[in-house]
C-alpha cells in the first residue's frame, strides 16, 4: 500500500476546496476548525500562509494535515495546527498515513527553515476509565494537576426540549431569571451582526488585559464560513450586552469566543447566551458542542460543567528540527518563566489603556499569539 501513496506539501489556496472539504465533512474527528474556511480567513485577516499536507492512494484522498505558518517579526516562525483555536491535527484514513502526514510537515518545516512544528489534537475523555465508578472518575480528575487544560464537550439530545429537562432545576432558575430580568437573546447569520459581537468582544477582552482580534478576522471568517457561523447576541432594550459566536461542521457545534459586559453580569446575560446558542444547534440537529479550553476545576471549567459538558483531554505535540517534544497542555507553564512573572503585570497596564488605543494595537500584536 505504501508504494501507492502519493504525499505531498501544497499551498492551501492552490487545492481542491471542494475536494478537502468533502473529506473533512465525512471524517469522525473533524471539527469545524478543520473546515478551509478558517485557513481561508487567517490568510486574508492576517496574511498568514496556508499549507496542506495531503496523501492520496489511487488517487482518492486519505488523509489531511492543514497547518498555518506563522513569522512573527522578531524570532522564529512556526508551523501550526492550528492558530487561534484549541485544536486541529491530522485526520487520516489509518495510523500509518497519519504518521506519514506528520512526517511531511517535519519535512516541510525544515525546508522553510521553521524550527517549531506545533500540533493540537484532542484526546479521549478524562472520566472515561473503564472498570471505575463515576466517584472514582470524579476523584482521578481532581487529582491532576492544577493548571491541567482541558476540552470540555456535551453530548446533545434530539431536541431543546429534552436538553432543558437534562438541566439541574438551579440552572434552569438561572436561565428564567435573564429573562426575568428583561434580558432577549437573538440568533443572527448576517455579516452586520459581527459589527455588534466586536462592540461586546472588545471590551470584555480589554477587562481581561488581552490583546484583541481585529475586526477584519471576524468578518473574514464570517465571509468564509458563511451561514456555519452563528453569532448569539443578548439584549438590555437596543444594547448588546452578551455575544458568542458558533462555527458548525459535521454534527459538532463549538463555541470559540463569548463575552458579556460586565456591569450588566448581575442580569445574568451568559446564561441566555448559551442557553440561546445550545438550543438553537440542538433543534438543527448537532449532536455535540465543543466548549473550548478551560483549566480543570476553576471557574470556566465549573462553569461549562454544569451545561453538562465533560473533560476531554488537548494534546499538543511540538516537533522540532533537532528533537521531538510532545506533551499535553496540562504540563505547560508548569515552570515560573519571565513570561508568567510579567503576565500580571502586562494584564494591568492593558487594562488601563484608552479603549480605541487597545482595539488598534491588540490586533497588530494578536496576530502572532497562537493560542
Amino acid at each position: 500500500m505504501s508504494t501507492e501513496l502519493q504525499i505531498r506539501a501544497s499551498r492551501f489556496n492552490v487545492f481542491p476546496a471542494d475536494e478537502y472539504n468533502r473529506y473533512v465533512a465525512g471524517h469522525p474527528n473533524a471539527t469545524p476548525y478543520h473546515s478551509g474556511a478558517w485557513l481561508q480567513a487567517t490568510e486574508r485577516a492576517y496574511g498568514h500562509t496556508g499549507w496542506l499536507i495531503s496523501v492520496h492512494h489511487n488517487e482518492k484522498l486519505c488523509g489531511v494535515l492543514p497547518l498555518v505558518e506563522v513569522k512573527p517579526p522578531i524570532g522564529a516562525g512556526r508551523l501550526v495546527s492550528l492558530p487561534f483555536c484549541d485544536l486541529g491535527g491530522a485526520l487520516a484514513d489509518s495510523v500509518e498515513i497519519r504518521q506519514q502526514l506528520i512526517s511531511e510537515a517535519r519535512t516541510l518545516a525544515k525546508t522553510n527553515r521553521i524550527k517549531a512544528l506545533n500540533i493540537r489534537e484532542g484526546g479521549a475523555a478524562l472520566n472515561a476509565q473503564k472498570d471505575a465508578t463515576i466517584e472514582q472518575n470524579e476523584q482521578r480528575i481532581k487529582a491532576l494537576p492544577g493548571n491541567t487544560k482541558v476540552r470540555m464537550l456535551c453530548d446533545l439530545p434530539e431536541n431543546s426540549e429534552a436538553l432543558f429537562k437534562s438541566y439541574k432545576p438551579k440552572l434552569r432558575s438561572q436561565i428564567r431569571k435573564a429573562e426575568k430580568n428583561g434580558l432577549r437573546a437573538e440568533l443572527r447569520t448576517e455579516a452586520d451582526a459581527v459589527h455588534l459581537f466586536y462592540d461586546v468582544f472588545t471590551q470584555n477582552m480589554r477587562r481581561l488585559g488581552s490583546p484583541v482580534h481585529s475586526l477584519q478576522w471576524f468578518e473574514d471568517l464570517k465571509t468564509a464560513y458563511g451561514d456555519y457561523m452563528l453569532i448569539g447576541l443578548v439584549f438590555q432594550s437596543d444594547k448588546p450586552v452578551g455575544a458568542g459566536i458558533v462555527l458548525l461542521g459535521g454534527k459538532e457545534a463549538c463555541i470559540p469566543w463569548a463575552s458579556t459586559l460586565e456591569e450588566y453580569n448581575r442580569l445574568a446575560p451568559n446564561m441566555l447566551l448559551y442557553w440561546a446558542l445550545l438550543s438553537h444547534v440542538c433543534d438543527l440537529g448537532y449532536t455535540r458542542f465543543d466548549f473550548g479550553r478551560s483549566t480543570l476545576n476553576e471557574g470556566t471549567y465549573r462553569f461549562k460543567k454544569q451545561w453538562g459538558a465533560q473533560p476531554y483531554e488537548l494534546i499538543w505535540s511540538e516537533y522540532r528540527s533537532d528533537a521531538q517534544h510532545s506533551t499535553s497542555l496540562d504540563s505547560i507553564g508548569t515552570g515560573v518563566s519571565a513570561a508568567s512573572r510579567l503576565r500580571p503585570l502586562i494584564e494591568n497596564i492593558w487594562r488601563r489603556l484608552p479603549l480605541s488605543f487597545a482595539n488598534w494595537l491588540g490586533p497588530k500584536l494578536r496576530r502572532y499569539i497562537t493560542l
